[in-house]
C-alpha cells in the first residue's frame, strides 16, 4: 500500500502575516511592528525632527491609538505633543487634533478610561465615549451613489484611483451626523479656529475630485479644526459628507488607511506610523467575520508598508506599529463597537511597548 504524505496545514496567523508583510515570519516570535531604517538620520535624543502618522480604525481604533501612543511615549521617553508633524486620518485625525490642541496622551487615556480628569469634566455633558458616533451600526443610508460626481469627473482615469476610492464613490449617501465628535474637538479648540500646533494635518477625500486634501498644509484653504476632523472621519454610507469650501469631503481612509506617504519629504529624521488597521502579527480567529476582517487588514497592511517605504526612501527612519494578536482578539470584526474600547486601549499599551522594543527589521533592498 502506497504511503501518503500528509500536508502540514500552515496556521492562518502565519499565512496572514507573511502575506501582509512579504517577510519570513517566525511563528514562535511574531512582531507587531516593523522598523525601516534610513542612513544618516538623527535620533530624537540627538535633536532629530520626528513625526506621527495616526491611521484610521473607528471607535476601537481610536482607543487602540491612545494605548499605542502610551507605549510609544514610555518606550522612547517622548511627549507625543512635541512631534514636528502630526498627520491624522479618520480616527487618527481626532486623536491627533486633541494632541495638537495641547491635550496629552495621559489626559486622553484618562478620559477614555472614565477617570475624573479636567478634560473629562469639561466634555461630560456634550460627548459620551460609549456612544461617540451614535450606535455601532449606521442608520439606513439614502439609496443612491454618494460619489457619482467623483466617478464622472474621473471616468477617463478610474484605473488610477485606489480600489477603495472607487468603492467610496459607489457607496450610498450616509445619514449619521457627527455632533458628538464636533463637540469633542470644539471643547479643545473653538469652532472656526485651528490648533495651536503648526504641524497638524488632517487628511480627507474630496468627494468631487477623488483627490486627497491635506487640511492644515500650506496652500490649502483654511477651515476650522472641527470641520477638518469631521471631513476626515466621514465614512461613506455611514456619516454625512462634510460640505466645505464648495466641495463635499469624506473619510481620508477612502484613499489609504494611514496616508503615510504624505510624510515623505517633510524633512523628518524619524516617523512613527501607528495604524489600527495594520497588522504584521495575527491571531487565529474562529468566527468567519473576524477572518474576513483580517483579510481586509492584510490588504491594508501591504499598502501602508509600501507607503512607509516611500517615506524611508525620502530619508526618514520609519517605524510601523499595528495591533498584535492579543489586540486583535479584543477588536474582533466591528471597530465601531465601543463596548471593548477600554480593554483595547489597555491591551495596546501593553503589547505596544514590547513591539517597539523588538521590531522586525527587513533586510536592506
Amino acid at each position: 500500500m502506497r504511503s501518503r504524505q500528509l500536508r502540514t496545514r500552515v496556521p492562518f496567523a502565519l499565512r496572514a502575516a507573511q502575506s501582509a508583510t512579504g517577510l519570513t515570519v517566525d511563528p514562535a516570535h511574531p512582531r507587531p511592528s516593523v522598523r525601516l531604517p534610513a542612513p544618516g538620520t538623527r535620533s530624537i535624543g540627538e535633536g532629530g525632527r520626528w513625526g506621527l502618522v495616526l491611521g484610521g480604525g473607528g471607535v476601537l481604533g481610536a482607543a487602540w491609538l491612545i494605548g499605542a501612543l502610551t507605549a510609544l511615549e514610555e518606550a522612547r521617553g517622548i511627549d507625543a505633543r512635541d512631534a514636528d508633524l502630526i498627520l491624522g486620518t479618520s480616527a487618527g485625525s481626532i486623536i491627533g487634533a486633541l494632541l495638537a490642541a495641547g491635550l496629552s496622551v495621559a489626559e486622553q487615556r484618562g478620559q477614555q478610561l472614565g477617570d475624573d480628569t479636567p478634560f473629562a469634566r469639561l466634555i461630560k455633558d456634550v460627548f459620551d465615549p460609549d456612544r461617540p458616533v451614535g450606535g455601532s451600526a449606521p442608520p439606513l443610508p439614502r439609496l443612491r451613489p454618494g460619489g457619482a460626481s467623483m466617478l464622472r469627473n474621473n471616468r477617463r482615469t478610474l484605473r488610477d484611483l485606489p480600489f477603495i476610492t472607487l468603492l467610496a464613490g459607489l457607496a450610498p449617501v450616509g445619514r449619521q451626523p457627527m455632533d458628538g465628535v464636533r463637540a469633542l474637538i470644539e471643547a479643545a479648540v473653538p469652532a472656526g479656529e485651528w490648533a495651536p500646533h503648526s504641524g497638524y494635518r488632517a487628511v480627507a477625500l474630496d468627494y468631487e475630485t477623488g483627490r486627497r486634501t491635506l487640511f492644515g498644509a500650506p496652500g490649502v484653504p483654511s477651515v476650522g479644526l472641527s470641520d477638518a476632523v469631521l471631513a476626515s472621519c466621514a465614512i461613506p454610507g455611514w456619516f454625512e459628507p462634510v460640505n466645505l469650501l464648495g466641495h463635499r469631503y469624506v473619510d481620508g481612509g477612502m484613499w489609504s488607511n494611514s496616508n503615510a506617504d504624505l510624510a515623505a519629504g517633510a524633512g523628518l529624521d524619524e516617523v512613527f506610523v501607528l495604524a489600527p488597521m495594520v497588522s504584521t502579527a495575527y491571531d487565529e480567529p474562529g468566527d468567519w467575520r473576524d477572518r474576513a476582517e483580517r483579510r481586509v487588514r492584510v490588504l491594508s497592511t501591504r499598502r501602508v508598508l509600501n507607503e512607509a517605504r516611500l517615506v524611508q526612501r525620502a530619508g526618514s527612519t520609519v517605524t510601523v506599529l499595528g495591533p498584535g494578536p492579543d489586540d486583535l482578539r479584543l477588536i474582533g470584526h466591528n471597530l465601531m463597537a465601543p463596548a471593548r474600547r477600554r480593554l483595547v486601549l489597555q491591551s495596546a499599551a501593553r503589547s505596544g511597548r514590547g513591539a517597539l522594543d523588538d521590531p522586525a527589521v527587513p533586510p536592506a533592498e
